[in-house]
């Protein structure tokens, strides 16, 4: 399979109703020579999906690509088949952009733009900023949402690519964190000091597990570390879901939090007054 040209699959439809389809086993046909020539190119990227309309993946109303493949495995995660890069459509950058192009100018309209989510697209950096490239081309606002693992991936340059970046901080105690994605916060954190540092806009994201995540001065912490960057533009603390229980089931694989509930009203507002201490605002 030349990379030039668009690989199999090329008929699946792209744009799915919800990144909670259950999606596998896509891209099982390409060879193992075409991935890595894929992901060091960036002209072909694994994509689980593009979903329209959203209003929490950054500002106004947003079309996400989410794409697949993820190096941590969280015990809360709601799309685990992101997890594996084989299980995404095979995408040419070509098809990608011309898919993006169909909504530029309702993303216009509506203040909205394109971001890229996962899995961690970072795990396909070359592919996520070709991308994001050819969206503020057309002019076209660029989100990235990611753990930030891999950020060092990123030269300066294409920094820039990004105009806003969505990152995850799942816990400040790195036993905790080890516990809860099975890799280190360190990267994450240099990452973050990094984007302070180059002054790119930042939003951060915070799920908040009853029981897992809900230590109120491991959430000090993290605000009083995201507070001293000063290029945090808000805080989104996210409450845990069930949603995609299913897909761990229909996977067969173990599922630890399925006795877990939602935060109460007040566990979130406890968790948000942690950040507004210190003068972030919360969402």
């Amino acid at each position: 399979m030349a990379l030039h040209k668009e690989p199999p699959l090329q008929n699946t439809p792209l744009e799915a109703k919800s990144p909670f389809d259950l999606r596998v086993n896509l891209g099982k046909n390409v060879p193992e020579s075409d991935v890595r020539s894929a992901l060091a190119s960036g002209d072909m990227g694994f994509l689980h999906s593009f979903t329209t309309g959203s209003a929490v993946d950054g500002p106004g109303i947003r079309v996400v690509g989410w794409t697949t493949g993820c190096m941590f495995r969280c015990l809360y995660c709601h799309n685990p088949d992101t997890w594996t890069m084989s299980n995404g459509i095979p995408v040419t950058v070509a098809r990608a952009t011309e898919e993006l192009r169909k909504y530029r100018f309702g993303l216009k309209v509506m203040s909205g733009g394109f971001t890229l989510s996962g899995g961690e697209p970072l795990m396909q950096h070359r592919f996520a900023v070709k991308l994001f490239r050819a969206a503020q081309e057309m002019g076209i606002h660029t989100a990235l949402d990611t753990n930030g693992y891999f950020g060092d991936r990123l030269t300066d340059e294409e920094l820039e690519t990004i105009d806003l970046v969505l990152l995850d901080i799942k816990s400040w105690d790195p036993e905790r964190h080890q516990r809860l994605t099975g890799n280190d916060n360190g990267p994450i954190l240099d990452y973050a000091r990094r984007l302070a540092l180059r002054k790119r806009p930042v939003w951060l994201r915070f799920v908040l597990v009853p029981g897992l995540t809900d230590d109120l001065e491991d959430i000090a912490r993290i605000a009083r570390f995201t507070a001293g960057l000063g290029n945090v533009e808000r805080v989104d603390v996210l409450p845990f879901h069930q949603m995609g229980t299913y897909k761990w089931k229909e996977l067969g694989m173990t599922y630890e939090l399925v006795d877990f509930k939602p935060p109460s009203a007040e566990l979130v507002e406890r968790a948000c007054a942690q950040f507004r201490a210190v003068g972030l605002k919360t969402y």
